[in-house]
């Protein structure tokens, strides 16, 4: 984890300006948060796959706090997974399309796991189609042909939802 800090900072902060706005968690504690998910598992096959599973983890800590300030919109009690969600502003409407998002990829998940992936990669933690590729194990090319697929699985799902 602290060899690779500095490309987690780079996730992170491409993470937090993609989510705009004050409401999103801090790149540092996008880091922290994908740390403790990721601190409990050892023996990381490589540089790749450790990525992969933190692109992952960032996914899950954004989805878990779109979904707290909405229940805190809605004065439902919130997630306690981090303190500083208590002093987070009201949910911003992107947050319905992040739940919406994260239920798709679920979905995704069941019908296609390699598509959910390169979601993971590309979309949450903003890698490019090489190290996607390097990350899954295939070439450029396949990258591009299961963004495109996932992306439009995604969008007709989110349509539906």
């Amino acid at each position: 984890m602290a060899l690779l800090y500095s490309e987690l900072r780079v996730i992170a902060r491409r993470e937090h300006f993609r989510a705009g706005g004050p409401q999103t968690l801090q790149p540092t504690a996008l880091i922290n948060e994908a740390y403790v998910k990721l601190q409990r598992r050892e023996g990381w096959d490589s540089k790749a796959h450790f990525l992969g599973c933190a692109a992952t983890a960032i996914r899950h800590i954004l989805i878990d706090a779109a979904r707290a300030r909405l229940a805190s919109k809605r004065d439902a009690p919130t997630f306690s997974f981090t303190q500083s969600l208590d002093s987070m502003a009201a949910a911003v409407p992107e947050d319905g399309e992040i739940i919406k998002l994260g239920d798709a990829l679920k979905a995704l998940a069941d019908v296609d796991a390699n598509l959910a992936k390169v979601v993971d990669c590309r979309f949450f933690a903003g890698l490019d189609e090489k190290e996607t590729a390097e990350i899954l194990g295939v070439s450029d090319r396949t990258v591009r042909r299961w963004w495109v697929q996932a992306r439009a699985w995604i969008h007709v799902e989110m349509l539906a939802a």
